[in-house]
């Protein structure tokens, strides 16, 4: 009984259970650990090769020599038909001061950055980044001019990182590729009210550095350094950069929007009253795009051409690195547009997400395990697999994950995160995330 009731997530299952289901959610996790395994060890760091000196290796060695067996003579293909990245590998700035903001004398706003303080860089955007790298330049100036009376802690701007974004041309690889400036800013500090919620979250946590480093009893003179410093920032913390007015949404904390994620539909969203467990409503894909979703079709349409494509090229040993269009990054934006949407419409207090992590795996697996059901023929089974995986839409999860953080953050919604449930049709798993994510704020 024991094993049943673990099998069955901690729940007693009064039907009869089903041998050929279970044996095959058992072979989906076998596959997924298998995989796993075998990611685990190949994750070693590997730079990138700028000079094609590794590709020229391996061809040496694949002309002069007999592969010992397939998965050499994999590597070996996979390391020829691998186009390398031709730029080096992006840098990061993990603090706000390490970016320094001014204008130059044509009124252009211009950045440093800490290491490379020899160079300046003209920000170049259009007229929708704009306000941010106004934002970035005024909040480092009213702090300059203040003589750090305020705390960099409440920059908008909290880190940043520049990378060189492939071009196509024939010149110097400096004159054909472009520089590119990502920024990570805090949303919350755009306005004052959301300033006052970052204020009052490290007011409280320094608060309690203090108040645990003086719990110590006597103190040495770095302990008392360190207190002098926390006090220091408390003071400049509460002294907050001038912001605008917007008042915060307020959603009804019983209130959930559940987002369930999976292989034939991609995204599934349920609204759930968690006192009291009923749905309010459901949303499917197609309703979530509404007169967009020919645009989903059309995604497809490309996805398949370029797999028709890939083959080609594997049959020729040609390099076969295609790039998708955008396309699919719009309509992530669509869906995380809608469901900010319904999640206000509805006053939810929060958005519940899928945990990503071994998501990819979760579906590769499943896939896998419906081959092996087919046949035990293993190329019956990757036959089936490949087809299954043509014939049914592989989401980037990822993407549409931090869409709907970029999105809700914006717009003030808490967002949570629990694992998907297994098993159950999208909604059945869309509601118990929800439901989950409401009882899970009990325990904590």
């Amino acid at each position: 009984m024991a094993t049943a009731i673990l099998k069955n997530g901690c729940k007693i299952n009064h039907k009869e259970e089903d041998a050929k289901k279970f044996a095959q959610r058992r072979r989906k996790l076998e596959i997924q650990i298998e995989r796993l395994r075998e990611q685990l060890e190949t994750r070693i760091p590997k730079g990138r090769d700028l000079t094609s000196a590794k590709w020229l290796e391996t061809l040496v060695v694949a002309t002069h020599n007999i592969p010992t067996n397939e998965a050499e003579a994999k590597s070996w293909q996979d390391s020829l038909l691998r186009q390398s990245s031709k730029v080096p590998f992006p840098v990061a700035y993990e603090t706000n001061e390490d970016m320094t903001w001014f204008k130059n004398q044509f009124g252009r706003i211009c950045v440093k950055f800490n290491g490379l303080s020899e160079h300046s860089f003209q920000v170049y955007c259009d007229s929708r980044q704009l306000h941010w790298f106004q934002r970035f330049l005024e909040d480092q100036q009213i702090k300059k001019n203040s003589k750090n009376q305020h705390s960099s802690s409440l920059f908008t701007l909290r880190s940043g990182r520049i990378a060189w974004q492939e071009e196509e041309g024939k010149s110097d690889p400096w004159n054909v590729n472009r520089l590119t400036l990502y920024c990570s800013v805090d949303t919350r500090l755009w306005t004052t009210e959301g300033t006052n919620q970052v204020r009052e979250e490290k007011a409280e946590k320094i608060a309690k550095i203090i108040i645990n480093t003086k719990a110590k009893g006597k103190l040495n003179e770095e302990q008392q350094a360190h207190i002098k410093r926390q006090n220091s920032t408390l003071d400049t913390i509460n002294n907050p950069f001038p912001r605008p007015t917007k008042l915060l949404y307020k959603g009804q904390s019983h209130i959930l929007v559940g987002i369930s994620l999976g292989l034939e539909k991609p995204a599934t969203l349920t609204v759930v009253n968690g006192t009291t467990g009923q749905v309010i409503t459901y949303r499917s894909i197609r309703q979530l795009l509404g007169d967009n979703y020919k645009l989903l079709n059309r995604q497809r349409q490309q996805k398949h051409f370029l797999s028709h494509q890939r083959q080609i090229a594997q049959t020729l040993a040609a390099p076969n690195q295609f790039r998708e269009s955008e396309l699919g990054e719009y309509i992530d934006r669509l869906l995380a547009k809608e469901i900010i949407a319904i999640a206000q419409t509805y006053s939810a207090g929060s958005i519940v997400l899928p945990k990503l992590d071994n998501m990819r795996e979760q579906v590769q697996s499943e896939v896998q395990a419906k081959a092996e059901q087919k046949s035990d023929l293993i190329e019956v089974q990757q036959k089936y697999a490949k087809q299954y995986r043509v014939n049914i839409h592989q989401w980037s999860y990822g993407r549409l994950m931090a869409n709907i953080h970029s999105s809700a953050a914006k717009a003030g919604i808490v967002i949570e995160e629990l694992k998907q449930p297994i098993r159950g049709s999208p909604q059945e798993k869309a509601k118990e995330l929800a439901i989950a994510a409401y009882h899970s704020r009990k325990i904590n």
